[in-house]
């Protein structure tokens, strides 16, 4: 018997995503992302001045942060303060990474793009959440930046966006929610631009194995996904050149 998706979902079938724009006041641009039963606000502020390693090469940085709220979940998480969990560091490195590829760093001058990611409710699926709402969030503090005039044009190249993919009694399945992700065999995370070109892929055997024919089939399911997360993307800010 195949697996039944606890919310009556296709296999192929994403959890119904949304963006609201300028959730908050005071940062260039914030967007509440909420996927399925997952929400994730993300922040940008962009400011002048690069890491010491950029000093004086007209190139521009970009960094993220990543936290979870103590109520994001059933059982409270204790707050990250001085030292911050493996998962954490490794998450926020993700983030920074897939959405650096979209940038070319050098039409951004000497600015620091920093985008904070905090999760607001977890159902799965925060880090994938985080960098497609968090690339709607950075080509909106762009855009704001190119029409008052500070930008001669957008630095961003392409659009990025993440969804996960797993396999449930030998099926794959995308977008997981927990219950899934809790049950699956495999699981994947997966990043692109609108190339279809692959930024990263995380994929881990919880129990067995899997064959070249199911990566395959995973990678595709993934890639359908998140063309469609582009479109979505596309329907709340306009990607300038």
């Amino acid at each position: 018997m195949s697996w039944q998706r606890p919310d009556g979902r296709q296999p192929n079938q994403l959890r119904p995503i949304s963006f609201e724009l300028d959730y908050t006041k005071f940062a260039t641009s914030s967007v509440l992302t909420k996927c399925g039963e997952t929400k994730v606000l993300c922040s940008v502020t962009i400011q002048e001045g690069v890491p010491k390693f950029l000093a004086n090469t007209g190139q521009g940085w970009l960094t993220a942060e990543y936290r979870m709220l103590p109520g994001a979940t059933p059982q409270r998480q204790p707050r990250e303060f001085m030292k911050l969990s493996g998962r954490t560091q490794e998450i926020q490195r993700l983030i920074g990474r897939s959405l650096r590829a979209c940038l070319g760093l050098e039409l951004l001058g000497e600015r620091t793009i920093m985008v904070d990611v905090d999760v607001l409710q977890a159902d799965a699926g925060t880090r994938t959440t985080s960098i497609t709402g968090g690339f709607v969030a950075v080509a909106h503090a762009i855009a704001k930046l190119v029409q008052q005039g500070e930008l001669e044009r957008s630095p961003i190249l392409h659009q990025v966006a993440a969804v996960s993919v797993g396999l449930l009694e030998g099926e794959p399945f995308l977008d997981l929610n927990y219950a899934e992700d809790v049950a699956a065999e495999i699981d994947f995370n997966v990043v692109m631009n609108d190339q279809a070109a692959l930024i990263e892929v995380q994929g881990t055997a919880e129990t067995g194995s899997f064959s070249r024919t199911q990566l395959n089939q995973i990678l595709d399911l993934a890639e359908a996904g998140i063309q469609e997360l582009f479109a979505v993307q596309s329907q709340i800010i306009t990607v300038c050149d």
